[in-house]
Formats: C-alpha cells, sequence, structure tokens
C-alpha cells in the first residue's frame, strides 16, 4: 500500500473558500504549495452556501449609513457575547475589501439598479448587508476562487484522504494521506500544515452539510494533541427542506417570506416580536420547534415558509435555486405553494482552537475556516459570516503561513516513514478483520443519539443517557468490519476513518454540552433557561488527558461592547 513520500513548504488539508483563499494568498510567496482534498475542490461544501456573504458597504442603506462597528455589534449579539470581539473587529473591517477584491478577481454578484453590488437582510442584522450572487453564493465564489488557484504553482491531490498528522518534539511535520482511487497511502512532509476540512454536521442524522462533511479536521487535531474549542455550540438552521433537509437560504426570509404554523399564525411575534422571521438563527429554529412540539405543526413534523406573496419576478430573479430545490425535491412551486420546512443542524461553531492569525497551540500547524474555533461566531453564527470568515481568514492563514515558513527548518523524512508504516498496518487491519458489525450502522446509531440527545434542546437526563450511548458505540467501533476489500475507490473503508473522527467529535460534544450549566446562543438547556456569565462567560477547551476527553475553560476576549441581555 506504500507508495511515496513528497515534501513541500507548505500542505493545505481542504479544497474549499479556505483552503483555497490560503493556497492562493502563499502561492505569492513562490512556497512549494500542496493542497489536499477528499474531494474535487470544486465539490467541497462551500459551493452549497446560497444567501450571501456580509460587508458593511451601505449599499443597501437610507439616509444612515453601515460601518463596520455597526457590522461588529450586530456578530457580537448574535454570538450572545461569546465571540472574541478582537477577532470580530478584524473580520468586520476587513469584510468590504474582502468583497471588493472577490468582485475583482470575476465574481459575478448581484446588482443594483445603479450598478452596485446588492445587499439583502439577514437574521440579526440592522442594516442590509449581505452581498450575493442570486441564491448561488457560495457556488460562484468558490468557482471564482478556484479558477484563480489552478492558475498559480499549487499541486492539487484530488480525492486524498488525510488519516493522520505527524508530529514530532510537539511540532507537525507533515500528515499521512490515502489516495482514494487507488488505495495507495502517501506521506507528505511539510514545514507548515493548515486544516481548512469544514465543518463536522453529518455526526447529526438532520443536517444540511454535504456528506464530507464529518469533522476530519477537527479529529485529526484532537488525536495530534491538538485542544478543540466551544465544540458544543451547534448551529440548527430554522429552515431546511422537509423530508431531506436540504437548506433553505435564510435569503428566503431576507427577501420577505413569512414563516406559518399550522393555524396560518405568524408565529415569530410571540418570539421575536420587532426581528419576526429575521431573528438570529437560533432564535428562529427554537421558535420554529416549539411550534411543531406544541402540535402547531403541519403532520407534527414541519411549519410553512411562504414567498408566493413576493411574486413570480422576484423568485425567479432573487432566489432561482430554491425554487427548483422545492419543485424537484417537494414538488412545490413556491410562487403558487408554501416551502414545507424544519430545522435541522446546519454550522459548527467549535473547531480547532486557533488564533486570529490561524495558529494553533501546536507549533507547525494552523487551522481555518470552518475546522477552526476563531471565536467570530461565538455561541450563534449570523447568517452571510461564515462566507466572510472563510475568504478573511482564509487570506490571513496564507499571510500567517507565509511569514512563519521561513522560520522553520525541514521536517525529519525518518518520522514520516515511521508514521507511514503504521498508518498502512492500521488500514490493512482494518481491511483483514474477518468479520463483525457493518460500519453504516454504528455510524447511523451514532448521529441519531446526537441528533435526539444534543440537538436543539438540551436536558441533563438526556445528554447523560446520549453520552452512555455513545461509549457503547466507541466499543462497538473497536469491532467494525468493512465489507469490501477492495483498492481502488473504497468508500467504505474511507467512512470508517471517517467514523473514527465522528465519535470523538461527538464525545466532545457531549461532554461540552453537559459542563455547560447555562442556554447561550445556539446550545439551550430546558433544565438550565437562562444565561449565566459569572460561570460561563468562557470558551470550553477540549483535549486528550491520559487517553480521556478532559475539558478546560479560557476566558472571552470582550472589548467595546459591554455584555448585555440579547433581545430583538
Amino acid at each position: 500500500m506504500i507508495e511515496s513520500i513528497y515534501t513541500y513548504d507548505i500542505i493545505i488539508i481542504g479544497g474549499g473558500l479556505s483552503g483555497l483563499r490560503a493556497a492562493l494568498e502563499a502561492s505569492k510567496q513562490n512556497f512549494k504549495i500542496a493542497l489536499l482534498s477528499k474531494v474535487h475542490p470544486l465539490r467541497s461544501h462551500s459551493v452549497a452556501a446560497q444567501g450571501g456573504i456580509n460587508a458593511a458597504l451601505g449599499n443597501a442603506t437610507g439616509g444612515e449609513k453601515d460601518t463596520w462597528k455597526d457590522h461588529s455589534f450586530d456578530t457580537v449579539k448574535g454570538s450572545d457575547y461569546l465571540a472574541d470581539q478582537d477577532a470580530v473587529e478584524l473580520l468586520c473591517k476587513l469584510a468590504p475589501d474582502a468583497v471588493y477584491e472577490l468582485e475583482n478577481m470575476g465574481t459575478v454578484f448581484s446588482r443594483m439598479d445603479d450598478g452596485r453590488i446588492a445587499q439583502r437582510p439577514f437574521g440579526g442584522a440592522y442594516f442590509p448587508r449581505t452581498c450575493y450572487a442570486a441564491d448561488r453564493t457560495g457556488h460562484n465564489l468558490l468557482n471564482t476562487l478556484y479558477e484563480q488557484t489552478i492558475g498559480e504553482d499549487i499541486d492539487f491531490f484530488n480525492e486524498y484522504f488525510v488519516t493522520s498528522l505527524v508530529v514530532e518534539k510537539n511540532k507537525c511535520i507533515g500528515c499521512i494521506a490515502l489516495n482514494i482511487a487507488d488505495g495507495t497511502l502517501h506521506g507528505f512532509a511539510a514545514k507548515i500544515v493548515l486544516i481548512a476540512t469544514g465543518g463536522y454536521g453529518r455526526v447529526f442524522a438532520r443536517s444540511t452539510n454535504a456528506l464530507i462533511n464529518t469533522g476530519d479536521g477537527a479529529g485529526l487535531a484532537l488525536k495530534a494533541g491538538v485542544p478543540l474549542k466551544d465544540m458544543e455550540f451547534v448551529q440548527f438552521h430554522p429552515t431546511t427542506l422537509y423530508g431531506t433537509n436540504i437548506l433553505i437560504t435564510e435569503g428566503a426570509r431576507g427577501e420577505g417570506g413569512y414563516l406559518y404554523n399550522n393555524q396560518h399564525e405568524r408565529f415569530m411575534k410571540d418570539y421575536a416580536l420587532k426581528a419576526m422571521e429575521l431573528a438570529p438563527r437560533d432564535i428562529v429554529a427554537r421558535a420554529i420547534q416549539s411550534e411543531i412540539n406544541v402540535g402547531r405543526g403541519f403532520e407534527n413534523e414541519y411549519i410553512h415558509l411562504d414567498l408566493t406573496h413576493l411574486g413570480a419576478e422576484k423568485i425567479t430573479q432573487r432566489l432561482p435555486g430554491i425554487r427548483l430545490i422545492a419543485m424537484d425535491f417537494a414538488g412545490v412551486d413556491p410562487i403558487e405553494q408554501p416551502i414545507p420546512v424544519q430545522p435541522g443542524q446546519h454550522y459548527s461553531m467549535g473547531g480547532v482552537a486557533s488564533s486570529s492569525d490561524c495558529s494553533t497551540p501546536l507549533s507547525g500547524l494552523f487551522a481555518t475556516g470552518e475546522a477552526a474555533c476563531l471565536s467570530v461566531h461565538g455561541a450563534n453564527r449570523l447568517g452571510g459570516n461564515s462566507l466572510l470568515e472563510t475568504v478573511i481568514f482564509g487570506k490571513i492563514a496564507g499571510e500567517s503561513m507565509s511569514a512563519s515558513v521561513k522560520k522553520i527548518t525541514k521536517p525529519n523524512i525518518e518520522e514520516i516513514k515511521k508514521k507511514l508504516a503504521s498508518e498502512e498496518k492500521r488500514i490493512n487491519d482494518l481491511l483483514t478483520r474477518k468479520s463483525g458489525e457493518p460500519m453504516h450502522e454504528i455510524r447511523d446509531d451514532l448521529k441519531t443519539i446526537l441528533f435526539n440527545c444534543f440537538g436543539i434542546f438540551r436536558e441533563e437526563q438526556k445528554m447523560k443517557e446520549g453520552m452512555i450511548e455513545i461509549q457503547k458505540i466507541k466499543k462497538r467501533f473497536q469491532n467494525v468490519h468493512i465489507n469490501s476489500i477492495q483498492k481502488t475507490f473504497n468508500q467504505t473503508l474511507v467512512h470508517t476513518l471517517e467514523l473514527e473522527y465522528m465519535i470523538a467529535i461527538a464525545e466532545v460534544i457531549g461532554k461540552g454540552a453537559l459542563a455547560r450549566r447555562e442556554s447561550r446562543g445556539s446550545h439551550f438547556r430546558t433544565d438550565y433557561p437562562t444565561r449565566n456569565d459569572p460561570d460561563f462567560l468562557v470558551h470550553t477547551m477540549a483535549y486528550y488527558h491520559d487517553g480521556k476527553i478532559q475539558l478546560d475553560y479560557t476566558p472571552v476576549n470582550l472589548g467595546i461592547f459591554p455584555v448585555k441581555e440579547r433581545a430583538y
């Protein structure tokens, strides 16, 4: 199975917006760069982002002008004051230039009548500041950045799955990766490694995330001794298509869509009277689930997102993708009928603990994008800030890695060889096991446990039961059986390796949620329904110690915005 060892200055794991933006920035310094992605970069989950990217351009405001401070305040308030305000300030100050840079690269944004970039309202924002390309913004951005990177001297290793980081003397010196196409295992030595692998949404049964979002980056870092930060904060999007959980963008509500229960009431008046449908996502998701729980949902499963009053022209121009999704997957034309929606897991606020320069506590390892926790989202992310984070901190990661790589000596190839041999043995042991439990049964049970016990509403006894079940899952995985020994495109093997990460991540989410005895942002406990700043205005740090997950806490970086009650 062992094939070869490659040597680079910088290795980037992940081919979505964060990884591509970092690669593009680092390529300016003529470093030798490799980008590894377990799918073709254009199939990265960034392509699925719909609604837009935030920046205080002020194009859609009236007499009052939007500013980076307004953007920062909305972000900090939306985070339920858990975001680090220095990182938020950086994000929001750089946002306008980042959008114009993407425009100059070739992104085709939707336009106002006077030719300026169009901006729409999004939840939790005082001004309409979400720049968009109809309802396919991520698709446009990803294609733009990919077109930019393929013109640079960057080696792409597409359909390579990273199985392990290589650490020597408390320094990351590379990684081991499986070539999915032919089953060969490869070593990659590097001065710097960047994790940009996206989120961990597929740990949950009901998710808008692509099947590839299994938390590989968080799992790799945790295994290498790097702490994971704020993993209990998981965003549930209010509007996913009933039955498939395909994302129905917040832009549908930004354009004026209404939410109705089975009494034909716009029920958001009872949860966020001023903001209504444009309250932050955690509030709207809980409101929808509450309506369903008390019997005001349709078939006790979903509510209606009504766009019919917007008219055919507006829907076809600004929400064409949503219309196609509704027609193709629900048999509903939103020009004529409401869309059936329900909450589903959508985003990971937690991730690899990273500083605002994207460095991690492990020398030589950086992390950015949804895989990282730079803490610009805190306990709840505002819509439109995720695409922004990918390009802002992807660029910063490229700059930081470029500055650091010049100071680092070449990695020890012998250590890469040793790790390569141990990974080959580990994978061979999995492939040659004669019997055991099928991977998919263990995985499906894990996802159900996470959604049922650590979902939108959380409670101590239910979570304790969930933790017991996760321990059972860990034992079952020790006897997992792969029913295919083929080398080429052995997806069962890949899914099994992913599952090992998923189990570790599930345990971290559970431990963090149990220990946090308060409700804050996306983490809502029915037994502790209020926020507890004296005890829990802190970041959760989870790491391995003596083979077990341990928790520690670090302070939130406060700033110009004092901590207040969060109301809409």
